[in-house]
């Protein structure tokens, strides 16, 4: 059949679930012209399965290549990746139909793992940190000679420092903080897991902090025009503006934006859930702002889908943002706003900065943001330099 003719199923492995396929995109948001094409693309996949006698439990990533292959050679220029893909093998595997096919064991597999449970059930990190050190720690036992565990009971506090120092050729700051924190989390770890005599964590060189690593906030007047970026006519800009103003009154990280739900919400008594790091949830009173912001979202923008977290992706499938989507949606309102780009965190370096100028003790800032203790909050004091002018001294009069 050429490519763009109306599409004929005819009986095949696929032909019963199409409609139950087709529904289930609706339900994540797809409109006619992505229908179509979704279910153009199944209608071919069962077509070339049944010419060639396969069974849907003969579905695999490689028949599936080799249908690829099959219609690019036919001249359809349309959904010639696996990534075209991704919806059905999804529906499929939801009905237990499809089975993803598992990464390739490694070596260093099982020690990984076992350092990633240690992160989050006993450290209690939560899935994003346990996911950047456990990926530093996948790269650093690769270079380990097998078996492993056995490499790690000789490993040197030379060859620790050597790696660090390779890694920051390639960072950044930023990058090499990931590193550092990865790297010790995994010293340690081996050390009470007893596969090294001694703690190397010492081992680690510091990631030297600059003047302009300090938190920096915004000025009011950037935070105003970083609101006002939001186009309040459109379900995005209303969307964008609820959650900059979040991120802007509440200090929230990406993720916690990203992983607020529906029910996390207290209309009643004004308070919302706030899902942190690790298994902590904290609840935080809702200004009347945040509460306005929400409102405006839930009421005229935000697009029907089974998903509960309250911050939906604008286009199919209609799922929750991810914490990269909230970060990306705050540079973009930057850059609108004819602000350098900044991502969420800047915004909670304002709000910290702002309630310390106004007098707020350290204690309640830490509480706001949900430090776990106030050593992390004290960096804050560093940047007012009006509170810290007032503990200089006066030069001596008269010393040579």
């Amino acid at each position: 059949m050429a490519p763009g003719s109306a599409p004929v199923l005819t009986p095949g492995p696929l032909a019963p679930l199409v409609e139950g396929f087709v529904a289930r995109l609706g339900n994540l948001g797809y409109v006619s012209s992505g229908l179509g094409g979704q279910r153009g693309l199944v209608a071919h996949l069962d077509r070339w399965m049944g010419a060639g006698g396969f069974e849907l439990a003969d579905l695999t990533p490689t028949v599936l290549e080799e249908f690829l292959r099959s219609r690019a050679a036919g001249g359809y220029v349309t959904k010639l990746t696996r990534r075209g893909l991704t919806p059905l093998l999804e529906y499929l595997a939801g009905l237990g139909l499809y089975v993803t096919p598992a990464t390739s064991v490694t070596e260093v597999d099982p020690l990984v793992g076992r350092f990633r449970r240690h992160l989050v059930e006993e450290r209690g990190l939560g899935d994003a940190t346990a996911s950047n050190y456990e990926r530093v720690a996948r790269r650093f036992l690769a270079l380990r000679s097998p078996p492993v565990e056995v490499s790690v009971a000789a490993l040197t506090a030379g060859e620790v420092t050597a790696f660090v120092v390779a890694r920051s050729r390639e960072l950044s700051v930023d990058g090499m903080q990931t590193v550092v924190g990865g790297m010790r989390a995994l010293l340690r770890f081996l050390y009470v897991a007893g596969l090294v005599e001694r703690s190397l964590a010492s081992a680690v060189p510091t990631v030297a902090r600059r003047r302009q690593d300090l938190p920096r906030a915004l000025p009011s007047e950037h935070v105003e025009l970083l609101l006002g970026a939001c186009d309040q006519a459109t379900p995005v800009g209303i969307r964008d503006f609820a959650i900059l103003v979040m991120l802007a009154r509440l200090g929230l990280r990406a993720n916690e934006v990203a992983s607020l739900r529906l029910d996390d919400i207290d209309w009643a008594v004004g308070e919302v859930r706030v899902r942190g790091k690790g298994p902590r949830l904290d609840v935080l009173p809702l200004p009347a702002d945040v509460g306005e912001a929400l409102v405006a979202y839930l009421q005229h923008a935000r697009p029907d889908c089974v998903d509960r977290r309250v911050f939906i992706r604008s286009c199919a499938p209609r799922r929750g943002l991810s914490r990269q989507a909230v970060g990306g949606l705050v540079r973009a309102a930057s850059v609108r706003a004819g602000l350098p780009a900044h991502g969420p965190h800047r915004l909670r370096h304002t709000v910290a900065t702002g309630l310390l100028r106004q007098g707020a003790p350290l204690v309640e800032i830490a509480q706001l943001l949900r430090h776990q203790t106030v050593r992390a909050t004290v960096i804050y004091a560093k940047v007012d330099q009006h509170a810290l002018s007032a503990l200089a001294q006066p030069w001596p009069r008269g010393v040579a």
